[in-house]
């Protein structure tokens, strides 16, 4: 019985293929393009296909009528399986060039209709409307200003936000109390506090390293943003549904004119 595998009639030849993705530059997406992986090599194993199988479960296999926002996509693994799910819109954006022309190239040749853009997330209230799915992986702990960004992202999403950030420190979480007197230092010394690490030159030869949280800050700040967890899949990703404050307004439109304020807690 014959194993070769089956292409459509109008894939490219596998020879011409490899030299279009090696023309592309290096990709930090593995693609499977008819036969064909456009990061083979990669560090972390077959990526990002190894943390989608730990998520794919938390998204419908039909997406029929759903939207999509796909925000810092790269080459454009996760704008192309929310498309192969039957999303009706995926809007996929980045501010690298290289990254976009991958991506669009990716889509054409698996012949799935994708629109990119060259978008910052720092415009993404540029976009009209909200998504019922938003996608933000990998993206965080790039930022200079995270959470500013993250703040803005919860705004477009209507449904579900799919998070994923590199995560340092401890992975364990406690609770906390909600006030501690200015006398209480010991909480900063204890590992499982919420922090963030801040990277002034680079890490793992990246200058836009930023801000690396650990797993504990990376829940505290989805919770304060206005997002509540309700899913953990995988070691670095969270689903997320958006909240709105007490006030019915959501945490950064209440930041930028001096209104926010810690919800809280029970009993106070």
């Amino acid at each position: 019985m014959s194993t070769a595998r089956h292409l459509p009639d109008n894939a490219p030849e596998p020879a011409t293929l490899s030299r279009q993705i090696h023309d592309l530059g290096q990709w930090f997406h593995n693609l499977d393009l008819h036969g064909v992986a456009t990061a083979p090599n990669h560090f972390l194993g077959d990526f990002p296909n190894i943390k989608w199988q730990k998520i794919r479960q938390e998204i419908p296999d039909d997406l029929t009528g759903a939207t999509v926002l796909d925000i810092g996509c790269n080459g454009g693994f996760y704008s192309i399986e929310m498309k192969r799910r039957g999303a009706t819109h995926v809007l996929a954006i980045d501010v690298d060039d290289r990254y976009l022309n991958q991506a669009r190239f990716a889509a054409q040749t698996l012949d799935l209709d994708i629109e990119f853009r060259k978008c910052s997330v720092y415009e993404v209230d540029s976009i009209p409307g909200k998504f019922d799915y938003v996608l933000f992986m990998g993206v965080f702990y790039h930022l200079r200003y995270p959470i500013w960004a993250l703040d803005k992202v919860v705004k477009k999403v209507a449904r579900k936000l799919v998070f994923q950030t590199m995560l340092r420190g401890s992975n364990e979480v406690r609770d906390w109390d909600a006030d501690y007197p200015f006398s209480r230092n010991d909480i900063f010394a204890d590992r499982r506090f919420p922090a963030m690490y801040f990277i002034e030159k680079k890490y793992s030869s990246d200058p836009t390293n930023w801000w690396i949280p650990n797993r504990a800050a990376a829940e505290a700040i989805l919770r304060t943003s206005g997002l509540e967890v309700v899913s953990h899949p995988e070691d670095e990703t969270w689903i997320c549904e958006p909240r709105l404050t007490p006030h019915g307004k959501y945490v950064l439109d209440l930041e930028l004119v001096g209104q926010l304020r810690p919800v809280p807690a029970e009993g106070e």
